[in-house]
């Protein structure tokens, strides 16, 4: 039995459909804060069971009789470590045999403030003793295009990444990776750097965007102080505003860029170029 966390969200989502081409529905499992929103797989024979990370017995009760976990890091910056250590605890309690855990790109020596708490996971997996697969996520291409309105609005990319150079690759992408050392064997106790073949530049991204809507797009690096001030103007809370200037910075300074191809390798396939995931999301 294979269970996904956070199952519900886009790259849970992504990961739960890629294993259901894998394995039999009844040989998989989810586990989600609200099952309602899990409806649509448990109709396909998934079986979708309650855990939220705030309540320890839930997570037990989810995790039993399970042999791979896939745990989907939390979206709350700043909690995750502890939320973590109550899904680990759970796992090592239920007996699991593989823990994967989706970490981020050079979780061990990477400056960024994200990178912290991942870094703790890792080392909280380590020390359960549990047999573990590291998914260290570099950026999503998502980040970007799922995010390209302003840019269209106004004719300009912002950031304060300079001309670092940033591995993007897709949800898709990182699912495939995820649906890979689920499924097949060999993968005990790996650390997969992950990022896209053609790492880019923001300056990149915007020539790519203005050539696909033929309208005047640059990209515009701005001090920290100012972006921040961006983000915040835009309705982006002021901590998390913090984190994200912060990932800029550390792209600038290369820790979001990674040529390993260790991705490619891993899904069998080249990353989605930019020109692919541009084109997903402007109007036709």
């Amino acid at each position: 039995m294979i269970l996904v966390t956070g199952a519900t969200g886009k790259l849970g989502r992504l990961v739960v459909e890629g294993l259901l081409k894998q394995i039999p529905a009844q040989q998989l499992a989810i586990a989600v804060r609200n099952p309602e929103k899990a409806s649509d797989f448990a109709a396909r024979g998934v079986q979708v069971r309650r855990a939220d990370y705030s309540q320890p017995d839930t997570l037990q009760s989810a995790f039993a009789g399970v042999e791979k976990v896939l745990l989907i890091s939390s979206n709350e910056v700043g909690q995750r470590l502890e939320q973590h250590r109550a899904a680990v605890a759970a796992a090592k309690k239920a007996g699991v045999r593989l823990l994967a855990y989706t970490s981020i790109l050079h979780a061990d020596t990477s400056g960024l403030a994200l990178a912290a708490e991942h870094k703790g996971t890792e080392e909280l997996i380590r020390a359960s003793g549990i047999p573990f697969v590291f998914l260290r996520n570099g950026w999503y291409t998502e980040n970007y295009t799922e995010n390209l309105a302003p840019a269209l609005a106004h004719g300009a990319i912002v950031g304060s990444s300079g001309e670092g150079r940033i591995a993007v690759a897709t949800r898709a992408d990182y699912a495939a990776a995820a649906v890979a050392v689920l499924t097949r064997p060999g993968h005990e106790n790996k650390i997969y750097e992950l990022g896209g073949d053609t790492p880019l530049t923001l300056t990149e991204l915007a020539t790519e965007v203005a050539r696909q809507t033929g309208k005047a797009i640059v990209y515009k690096n701005l001090p920290p102080d100012q972006y921040k001030g961006v983000l915040t103007q835009a309705g982006v809370p002021g901590p998390f505003a913090g984190v994200l200037v912060d990932s800029d910075l550390g792209a600038a300074r290369g820790e979001l860029n990674d040529t390993s191809g260790e991705l490619r390798r891993l899904i069998g396939r080249p990353t989605t170029p930019l020109a692919d995931a541009v084109a997903a999301v402007l109007p036709r």
